[in-house]
């Protein structure tokens, strides 16, 4: 979102003023959309996206520099919001505390992709009760090498799951590779015991489609399957909400869909450009959402009968950190994904014999998140490399510091 001298627009969104600048500015040029195009998308989406979105506090996740930068994620509400903004303060693990953006109405949709957001990445609260999540958030992240018939899969047997213990599942397209399933939840338990459920479903998961399914935190531990995120119910963590716009070449939508469309609709139909007129004619799939809620008690239950996951080996140095059972060596840190992608291609032209017995799922890029915004580590899992013939840990290609110079 470079500058450009193009007029500012403003627009009469249900009787509030929404000031769109640079309204012509082309934010995907691969479909030709432009921010205003985006702004109206969302009018037109807006009371699916509000179901998903509105209500909670949300970090804004802006792109102030178009799509080729990584955004910056602002927890703060801007100091000269609306009024029909409005703000919720919540209190992180860390001590600190952050007046946060919260949507009511379409206006306030425009106004946040004004400034620069394509998706909305709200908290599981709402902005009347920060303490009790209202939403459990499944999130399928398949691994390299993973096909969408094996997520659809995993998508089932995690519906059969929730319905075995009395809560239902809707399930939206992630807007990048995977699925997302919500499932409401009456607003009586905290954050841990919230975590604590999604992790004993996909625990469960894992064990009723093994292989196909892991419920490992480590990503090097995986291998060729479909992770099921359960760390997304954290207390600091968001994902895109329903009818969020994705930052890819393709303007793709994390888009709500009937368990009869997810084994047969693929990701990349669901577009700015497809999903207004899916809208219009046929309604939002999670239009009942808010009529489900359910009880954590069943899935708690099991918990305890599980028992405590295994905890990780602990490294012999002294710092106390976890000791990867795999053989990793890190290959660079930085500050973009093309520069890591770029450093991983060098170290394979330096280690071409080894590059070659790669898995899919041995090459680990990572986003990280600093302080403000992301960063990228780059890491080799050598599992499938024959002992002798491992390379070593080397001088990182690239060491950026996402910290230097903050306190």
């Amino acid at each position: 979102m470079s500058p450009t001298k193009t007029p500012a627009e403003t627009l009469d969104v249900d009787g509030h003023e929404v000031r769109v600048t640079s309204p012509d500015r082309v934010v995907f040029p691969e479909p030709g959309l432009t921010k205003l195009d985006l702004v109206r998308y969302y009018l037109s989406v807006a009371d699916g996206a509000l179901r998903g979105a509105g209500g909670r506090p949300m970090v804004l996740k802006r792109f102030a520099k178009g799509l080729g930068q990584e955004p910056f994620f602002q927890k703060r509400v801007p100091d000269n919001h609306p009024a029909f903004v409005d703000t919720a303060t919540l209190h992180y693990a860390s001590g600190t505390s952050a007046e946060e953006t919260v949507l009511r109405d379409a206006a306030g949709l425009a106004w946040v992709v004004n400034l620069g957001c394509l998706d909305l990445n709200p908290h599981p609260v709402r902005a009347e009760d920060l303490d009790h999540p209202d939403e459990l958030r499944v999130d399928l992240d398949p691994m390299p090498g993973v096909d969408w018939a094996q997520i659809v899969d995993v998508a089932f047997i995690a519906r059969e799951v929730l319905e075995d213990h009395g809560l239902v599942g809707w399930p939206k397209t992630s807007g990048s590779r995977g699925l997302h399933i919500l499932v409401r939840i009456r607003p009586e338990w905290g954050f841990a015991d919230v975590r604590l459920a999604a992790e004993t479903l996909a625990r469960e998961v894992e064990n009723r489609a093994p292989g196909l399914a892991t419920a490992r935190w480590w990503k090097e531990e995986r291998g060729e399957s479909v992770f099921v995120d359960f760390n997304q119910n954290a207390k600091d963590r968001t994902v895109a909400s329903a009818y969020s716009i994705r930052p890819l070449p393709d303007a793709r939508v994390s888009t709500p869909l009937t368990w009869d469309e997810v084994r047969d609709r693929r990701p990349e139909a669901f577009t700015v450009l497809t999903v207004p007129e899916r809208f219009a004619s046929l309604g939002d799939p999670h239009a009942g959402i808010d009529d489900a809620a359910g009880s954590l008690e069943g899935l708690l239950a099991l918990a305890t009968e599980m028992g405590p996951t295994e905890k990780p080996p602990r490294g012999s140095d002294g710092s106390g950190r976890r000791a990867s059972t795999m053989p990793l060596i890190e290959v660079a840190r930085t500050k973009t994904k093309p520069e890591a992608l770029e450093a991983l291609e060098t170290w394979r032209q330096r280690h071409p014999e080894s590059a070659a017995q790669l898995h899919p799922a041995d090459v680990l890029v990572d986003g990280m998140r600093g302080s403000s915004s992301l960063w990228y580590r780059v890491r080799v899992n050598l599992q499938h490399v024959p002992e002798e013939e491992r390379p070593a840990q080397e001088k990182l290609i690239a060491d950026y510091d996402p910290w230097a110079g903050r306190s």
